[in-house]
């Protein structure tokens, strides 16, 4: 039989239990003492559980008496309600050119509001093309014109940076109140 990394989600149950004096919880939560591993398992075994060790790093190790099958489900459950509880943010791009159009403006804003209030980051690019190069100030004065339309609804995360041939701006949802 081998022993299971303490590092694991497993914890270590029964013979697996190899300290030579632990503290032991009973199954209603009180505290029986410190006592010898041999003594705790036959205390176990005397009430059909199973001795779990739950805080290894403890000294000495505290164990406790309890139906081990019946702590996994529960376990799994647990963790179950806190992964649906969990959302996935995404970041979601709008990509703006040098020579927008209001109309276009009006439009990109729109599907980056909606991308906000469905709760996703946004990232506000403009990638400049040949003669664009020389006019990066012209990039910036749209990314502000963005950000200023986006401000009731996002906060900028990232301000405008040129990496390359891409300007690139970042916007998270404003915390709800």
């Amino acid at each position: 039989m081998e022993v299971r990394n303490i590092s694991s989600k497993e914890l270590q149950i029964n013979e697996q239990i190899r300290d030579r004096e632990i503290r032991v919880i009973d199954s209603d939560g009180s505290q029986l003492g410190i006592m010898p591993a041999r003594r705790a398992m036959e205390l176990a075994e005397q009430k059909n559980l199973d001795l779990v060790k739950i805080a290894p790093q403890a000294t000495p190790p505290v164990c406790k008496i309890i139906d081990y099958g019946k702590y996994r489900f529960e376990q799994s459950k647990r963790e179950k309600e806190q992964r649906k509880n969990q959302r996935v943010v995404e970041i979601k791009e709008v990509r703006l050119s040098l020579n927008i159009d209001v109309h276009d403006f009006e439009t990109k804003k729109n599907h980056a509001m909606r991308f906000i209030s469905e709760g996703n980051k946004v990232k506000a690019s403009i990638r400049f093309r040949g003669r664009e190069m020389g006019h990066p100030e012209l990039g910036l004065e749209i990314m502000k014109r963005f950000s200023e339309a986006m401000a009731e609804v996002a906060n900028v995360e990232r301000q405008p940076k040129l990496e390359g041939r891409t300007m690139m701006m970042f916007l998270a949802p404003k915390p709800a109140k």
